[in-house]
């Protein structure tokens, strides 16, 4: 079977020039090259297994992402997507709590669960826990401050456009997640909840709390909704607890993620923004619904 090579650069910083998709191309042996977008993307066409030092030495190690995908089925049915750091460029506990003044201290947490060095649910309960007696205004202020990272609406808008099921799945808040699926698109939005008693936050969650397995169980319920193969599903993230999704998702793609989730993810983007997940679905920068 044809395997599809998909070159995508980072283009603040780069640009994918002629010199650089031919020398891509001899190492593989592509046999075709097919231009996705002038300088950002284009997807070569090869056969065999493909050679990563190789084709890292290729590129002179410049921001450019390589992602590898079977020709056939490329473009799938079902997307899963984690929020912070993937979807918003930030951690949204993380900001929630400097408006309690520990923001320095949650996030040394959250960088340890998200390096899965803790356990993720018990992380949860304790950074949660810092947060009693937080006004509810610091919710609706860190909502303020909340950037989409570039790409997202792209993402989200062409895939239902081609009529995927889109689905953000957070081990954060749906505070967040209700507003960020609305303001994209998503179809469904599922996450944690932070408890309050109308004033501020009491410092518990709702439960069960939605961890790495209930990320993979959310998958694998959306690919039977639909009637189609993980083959068809894809998952996007960048920390521990999203690991389990993205290993099984037919695409799986570690977005600017965790060591723990680059080295054994299928497919990672180091260096671009979300467009890339199209592209390495095979659509061209044209057939993007913005």
């Amino acid at each position: 079977m044809t395997n599809i090579l998909t070159l995508v650069a980072d283009r603040t910083a780069t640009t994918l020039s002629t010199p650089v998709i031919e020398r891509v191309r001899e190492v593989v042996g592509g046999h075709a090259v097919h231009m996705l977008s002038p300088g950002e993307a284009v997807d070569i066409a090869f056969k065999g297994d493909p050679n990563p030092a190789a084709i890292e030495q290729a590129l002179e190690h410049q921001p450019i992402d390589a992602i590898v995908t079977k020709s056939r089925n490329r473009r799938k049915a079902v997307l899963v997507a984690d929020m912070d750091s993937t979807i918003v460029t930030s951690e949204t506990l993380d900001e929630l709590a400097a408006y309690a003044g520990i923001q320095a201290e949650i996030a040394a947490i959250t960088k340890r669960s998200m390096n899965g060095e803790l356990d993720f649910a018990q992380a949860l309960r304790e950074r949660v826990g810092m947060l009693k007696g937080l006004k509810l205004d610091a919710l609706e202020k860190t909502w303020e401050a909340t950037q989409l990272t570039p790409g997202a609406i792209e993402l989200v808008r062409t895939m239902k456009a081609n009529n995927a099921t889109t689905a953000l799945v957070s081990g954060g808040f749906t505070f967040f997640t209700g507003r960020v699926a609305e303001k994209i698109g998503f179809h469904i939005h599922r996450a944690n909840t932070l408890l309050d008693d109308g004033e501020a936050l009491t410092g518990q969650t709702g439960q069960p709390i939605l961890d790495r397995y209930s990320k993979l169980e959310i998958l694998r319920e959306l690919a039977e909704a639909r009637g189609v193969q993980m083959s068809a599903t894809l998952a996007v993230g960048d920390g521990a607890n999203d690991l389990d999704m993205i290993r099984e998702a037919g695409l799986g793609i570690a977005f600017h993620a965790k060591p723990i989730v680059a080295n054994e993810a299928k497919a990672r983007v180091d260096f671009g923004n979300l467009r890339a997940l199209l592209f390495a679905q095979g659509y061209k920068a044209s057939e993007f619904v913005r």
